[in-house]
């Protein structure tokens, strides 16, 4: 069974926010993610809208690292995280078990709070959308990031056994679809374009949605970090070993006199791994490096300021980069000014060569890669396009969803 959705364009918005007069409504929302949402951009900037409009928003967030405060607030939006035993991201039993232990509670507790709607970010937290909605009657929102049946992938996508999971939570996923009454999606093709997105993807199984990309709501220009030296960054999550092999051979191949500093940031079930390749790479070719954990959302910028270009290069044998996957680190980059380095041939070179963010690679393709960092070495871009231009469109179709 399929869900469709009316579209509402730009020429409705001031219908559906005035004249309704659904904008001095005030809404008790919950939202659900399975990160600390510290940072995530794209739950906060939504969250922030909606309260902007006038609702009140709770951010119920999984923390399964135990890395942040358990109650914090964020321009009027509430966070409450939930740490329940330390879990890793991109597991098998250790990651479902958490998962389980976190559904059942924060669905318990959003049902004592009676919210009138329930935003869920991301496949993984459907579970406790579909039982609110069953339980209270209020619509339910899927604001899809990602592809999440791609994510058990990532450590290995050869493995047969994670294929099977793969192809498991695919099939669950589509099933809880038909129970949303709005999603978002965090990508689409861009006009005249020739790859495909998520939203493509979506309608493919017969769901429409609304395209809101994952992009920083201000942007600033920096000067270069430093014009003796340079480095590469790869600022995110590690759920996989290949892209930072690849790098490593990209320097390899670049003249030692013109190698970079490398930057490592962020933690992931790959993380340990990847110090002990780099610290090892390091000493048989002196290279600088510095390798970070996880980082809070104010050490963002400060990353940045030290970067001269972005890797953004990943496994398309991970599913969901040939399907409409666009990296945040990209857009985030891009917002100082930073070029980046991403796959060819799918939707995100298409963006970030049409809106000149820097340049695409062949995955597996060293060379190319090696003499790509090092013509964006001394570049500076700029990012034209941000979150803000998508703010009326997602605050519509919330406010269309209140007159069910």
């Amino acid at each position: 069974m399929a869900s469709s959705f009316q579209h509402i364009g730009p020429s409705n918005i001031t219908t559906v926010l005035i004249d309704s007069d659904l904008a001095s409504y005030m809404a008790n929302v919950a939202m659900v993610v399975t990160n600390a949402c510290d940072p995530d951009p794209r739950v906060i900037n939504s969250a922030r809208w909606l309260v902007e409009a006038g609702h009140n928003v709770t951010i119920h967030a999984y923390d399964r690292q135990h890395s942040s405060q358990q109650e914090s607030e964020i321009d009027g939006v509430l966070i409450s995280r939930y740490q329940l035993g330390k879990s890793p991201y991109g597991g098998l039993l250790k990651t479902v078990l958490g998962l389980k232990k976190f559904t059942k509670k924060v669905t318990s507790m959003i049902y004592e709070s009676k919210p009138n709607m329930i935003i869920c970010h991301d496949a993984d937290t459907l579970e406790v959308g579909c039982l609110i909605k069953k339980s209270l009657g209020i619509p339910l929102v899927l604001d899809m990031h990602d592809l999440q049946h791609t994510w058990v992938l990532m450590p290995n996508p050869k493995s047969v056994l994670r294929r099977i999971v793969s192809r498991r939570m695919k099939k669950i996923f589509l099933n809880k679809l038909t129970n949303v009454d709005l999603i978002i999606s965090s990508s689409g093709s861009i006009e005249n374009g020739k790859y495909p997105g998520f939203k493509e993807w979506l309608s493919s199984f017969g769901f429409e949605s609304t395209v809101v990309e994952n992009r920083p709501i201000k942007t600033i220009q920096i000067s270069l970090p430093n014009e003796d030296s340079w480095t590469v960054s790869h600022i995110g999550r590690i759920r996989d070993i290949d892209s930072i092999e690849l790098l490593l051979e990209a320097i390899r191949i670049i003249p030692k006199a013109q190698r970079p500093k490398l930057l490592i940031a962020g933690d992931g079930i790959s993380w340990e791994k990847a110090k002990r390749i780099i610290e090892s790479f390091s000493q048989e070719h002196e290279i600088k490096y510095d390798i970070k954990g996880s980082y809070q959302k104010e050490d963002l910028e400060k990353l940045l300021k030290e970067t001269n270009v972005m890797y953004a290069l990943y496994d398309p044998a991970r599913g969901n980069i040939n399907d409409g996957a666009l990296p945040v680190k990209m857009f985030d980059a891009s917002s100082l000014g930073i070029p980046s380095i991403v796959n060819s041939n799918c939707l995100m070179a298409e963006i970030c060569e049409s809106e000149k963010l820097g340049m695409s690679v062949e995955w597996g393709n060293s060379q190319a890669l090696a003499e790509a960092l090092l013509s964006q070495r001394n570049t500076r871009v700029k990012l034209e396009k941000t979150a803000s231009q998508f703010r009326e469109v997602y605050l519509s179709k919330f406010h269309s969803l209140l007159e069910l």
